[in-house]
This record gives C-alpha cells, sequence and structure tokens, in this order.
C-alpha cells in the first residue's frame, strides 16, 4: 500500500526538499503553508503534489500516515492545523529526521558552514553525475544544472547540504546532527542566525558536536581560509585535509587566477599541479567553493581530474547566487543571496573584481533575522563599501517580536556614517524604480541583495531595465 505523507510548512527549501524525495520513493505527497513562492511553488506541482494554502485543520488527508512539521510553522497554539496533527494520533516527525531515513543506506558526503554550502554541496553532486555515478542529493537551493533541488540517483553517494539551524520546534539539535556523517566538507564557521545562537561561541556548538563525533575512519575537509572553522576542525579525530583560495600551506590550493567572463586556474594538491581548470562563475568565493570540492572528491577518489575539469567547466552555478538578470540591458543586473554580511560581501566583491572601475548600486532588503537583530548592526558599517548608491527597503515585521529587531531608522542612521549614498525605499514600488534607475548612467552594475523577493519589485525592475536601457 502507498504511504501517504503530509508536510505541515512545505514551501520552506528544505521541506520541499524532502517531500520531493518522498515523492520519488512512491509516496503520496500533500503539504500546506501559509503562502507558496518559488521555487517550492513551481517544482512541487511539477511532480504531482497536491499543495494547499493556509494553514487549516482540513488540509490533513484522512487517508496520512506520516505527518512531517517544519521548524517554521509554529507550534500548537498558534497554528491549528499543527493542533489538528497532535490531536490526530499519527506519527509525527521532522524533515531531518526522514531525510536521514533515505540517506541512512547510502555513503552520505555532507556539506556545512556559514556560507558556500548549497554552492559546493551542488558542485558535489554534478561533479558526481558528469563522472557518470548518479548520486542522491539534497540541497538548499535549485542546481542549476539538475533543475531540483533534491534526487535520489542511484549510485551509493549522497550529497546531503546540512543546516546547523534547530530541526524542529520539539527538536533543538541541528539538522546536520541526524545524519550520521563520515564525511564532512565544513565552508565556513562564521557567527549567523544570532536569533538562535546569540554569540560566536554558540554558533560553534553545534558544529564541535558534528565534528568531535565524526569516526576516526572518516574524513573533515576544511576551509583553511577561514579561523573559525579551523577552529572547530581541531577537534576532529579522523583525517582532516585543508583547502584554500591561494594558501600554499593548504592540501589543496589555487594559483595562477585569471578572472574574466571565463575565469581560470590551476588546481595543486600537496604541491602537485594536478591541472588547468575554466568556470563561468563569478567571484574569488566560486572558486573557493571549487577547490573545496575537488578536495573531498578526489580524496574520496570518487571522480578523476578529467571529469573535475568537465564538471567544473560546465557547472551553471544556484539559482539566486550571481545571477545575470537582464539579457538586453546595457546595464547588467544581478541577484545575490544577500542573507548574511559574508554572503553580501562575497556578492560585492565578485562584481568588483569582474567590473573594476564600474559604479555599483545595490538594491537590498535586510530580510533575515541577522540582518535586523540589534546583536548584529555592526555589520552595517563596513559591508557596503564600494557601493555608489544603496537603496534599502525597509525591514519585514515576520517574527519581530521573537527577537531583538532594530528599526529602519535605526539601520539608516547606521549606515549615515558610511561612504554608501543611501536612499530609503517605500512602499511605491513603480517610485522606487524610477528612483533606482534615475542614478543609473551606461557602465554602472546593479546587484539585487536580499533572501526575500523585495516585496515582488524584482521582476517589475528587471522589466524596467530591459527596456530602459538598450
Amino acid at each position: 500500500m502507498t504511504q501517504h505523507v503530509h508536510f505541515i510548512g512545505i514551501a520552506g527549501i528544505g521541506m520541499s526538499a524532502t517531500a520531493l524525495l518522498m515523492r520519488m520513493q512512491g509516496c503520496e505527497v500533500t503539504g500546506s503553508d501559509e503562502g507558496f513562492y518559488p521555487p517550492a511553488s513551481e517544482l512541487l506541482p511539477r511532480h504531482g503534489i497536491k499543495v494547499r494554502t493556509p494553514h487549516d485543520p482540513s488540509n490533513i488527508p484522512a487517508n496520512t500516515d506520516l505527518i512531517v512539521i517544519g521548524k517554521h510553522a509554529k507550534l500548537t497554539m498558534e497554528n491549528a492545523e499543527v493542533a489538528a496533527a497532535y490531536a490526530s494520533g499519527k506519527p509525527i516527525t521532522s524533515y531531518p529526521d526522514v531525510l536521514a531515513g533515505i540517506a541512512r543506506a547510502r555513503k552520505s558526503l555532507v556539506v556545512v558552514g556559514s556560507y558556500g554550502k548549497s554552492t559546493s554541496a551542488s558542485l558535489i553532486a554534478w561533479a558526481l553525475s558528469v563522472a557518470g555515478r548518479d548520486p542522491g542529493y539534497f540541497v538548499g537551493a535549485v542546481p542549476k544544472n539538475l533543475g531540483v533541488n533534491a534526487g535520489l540517483g542511484s549510485a551509493s553517494e549522497f550529497v546531503i547540504e546540512g543546516d546547523e539551524y534547530p530541526s524542529s520546534n520539539t527538536d533543538p539539535r541541528a539538522k546536520f546532527l541526524h545524519y550520521d556523517a563520515r564525511t564532512v566538507l565544513l565552508t565556513a564557521a562564521v557567527h549567523d542566525h544570532v536569533n538562535i545562537f546569540p554569540t560566536q561561541a554558540d554558533y560553534e556548538e553545534p558544529f564541535l558536536e558534528l565534528i568531535e563525533k565524526l569516526p576516526v575512519d572518516g574524513l573533515l575537509v576544511v576551509c583553511k581560509d577561514e579561523p573559525h572553522a579551523m577552529k572547530v576542525a581541531s577537534h576532529a579525530a579522523c583525517k582532516t585535509v585543508t583547502y584554500a583560495l591561494q594558501d600554499r600551506a593548504a592540501d589543496y590550493h589555487l594559483t595562477d587566477i585569471t578572472y574574466g567572463e571565463v575565469s581560470r586556474f590551476t588546481l595543486v594538491a600537496r604541491g602537485k599541479v594536478l591541472g588547468r581548470f575554466e568556470t563561468t562563475l563569478l567571484g574569488a568565493h566560486n572558486l573557493q567553493n571549487m577547490a573545496g570540492a575537488a578536495a573531498l572528491l578526489l580524496e574520496k577518489a570518487l571522480v578523476s581530474v578529467e571529469d573535475l575539469q568537465k564538471s567544473f567547466a560546465s557547472f551553471l552555478g544556484v539559482v539566486r547566487r550571481m545571477d545575470r538578470l537582464t539579457q538586453a540591458s546595457t546595464i547588467p543586473v544581478y541577484e545575490g543571496f544577500g542573507s548574511s554580511r559574508e554572503k553580501a560581501r562575497a556578492a560585492i566583491d565578485a562584481i568588483e573584481l569582474h567590473f573594476p572601475g564600474r559604479r555599483l548600486h545595490i538594491v537590498f532588503e535586510p530580510h533575515t533575522f541577522s540582518w535586523r537583530n540589534r546583536a548584529t548592526i555592526h555589520w552595517y558599517d563596513d559591508v557596503f563599501r564600494g557601493t555608489d548608491h544603496l537603496f534599502m527597503s525597509a525591514p519585514p515585521d515576520h517574527g519581530a517580536g521573537t527577537h531583538d529587531q532594530v528599526s529602519y531608522d535605526e539601520i539608516a542612521e547606521r549606515l549615515a556614517g558610511t561612504d554608501c549614498k543611501v536612499v530609503r525605499l517605500g512602499h511605491d514600488q513603480g517610485a522606487n524604480i524610477e528612483a533606482i534607475v534615475a542614478t543609473l548612467v551606461p557602465g554602472d552594475v546593479v546587484l539585487l541583495l536580499t533572501s526575500g523577493d523585495l516585496g515582488g519589485m524584482i521582476v517589475k525592475l528587471v522589466a524596467e531595465m530591459e527596456t530602459r536601457f538598450v
């Protein structure tokens, strides 16, 4: 008999990916959420998964065998559908537990870190695919080459992007602690999610637990460029392999880097030149991700150097990570995933590296809790250095009562002490778009930084750019 699984909070990227994996296993899958948005709104219906909005007890089918409740679905007193799930007597679990069950019989390659993990996990899965291995994978974004954020695959390898965030409202453990990891790629451990982890030490705690649990015959691949990651890695009892962008003391590093429309570099492993590589991805951070992916894949002897060269050259990246949104416009518009200071800065550095000397205009939304928490307001002191104009929308108010949220005025006041010209955006999207395009001249570059959708303004701004600047 076909198992029926119902997901409450299915629009989340991890929940939707797990729902897809269950569907691929032959389960009947339904789900609900307060609202639906890409990529879940596009991927789930394509795979025959019925979704309903908003949350309501009637969303739970009578024949449900298992209920998966997401972290953002809220508690029973705030969500009647969650309350109905507990009252139903049906088994209830979290998506990390479901994912752990799916991957248990496989050889999991777990990618963790405060940044770079979506791209690194996607790249590893793509390289295995190019090598003909058909891996399973679970990524917290949509890899462009693979077209969907999860796949069962048929090979023994299962690539997992591991998240340090709590598993559910009833399970405070980090999600990546469920996966019984034996092979881990650690990109960084820079303080993030301040609403959950108030201090750097708090943030490092789940990473330490993960690393200390790695078996002696396991493998840890860690970025030598990031001191917090190296501090955590020092607690590993297993083999540890380091990688870096250019640090020759790392086991794997890059040399002879040239940046351009196609960037090229030489990969070196323990002093031995492995070959010349190329990529169309922008930014030094993406080359650093490639060094990490190469270190893991080659240390595990999962691909050849030749397959790695082919996969890097053909890898298109991850949706919303330095996507060029315009084609006809003579002023390019890129979208970066600006969910933290490090991610925003990496995107800005990439634009400056590939478009030297050009004026940079940033459209920014302080969407995550970290961007709008008083403990990290110092992020604004230097994150936008090198920016000509900063167009900033108001911080959203969802969850504002759950943490120490700063106001629009406080953020603007903090930015007043920096060199960039700050323009505060209002509720009139037409006026906002006009304010942005009015500042632009030929040779400029526009970068959108948000983990949200700028209130739906992105599509409209791009359309205006495509007609105004041709």
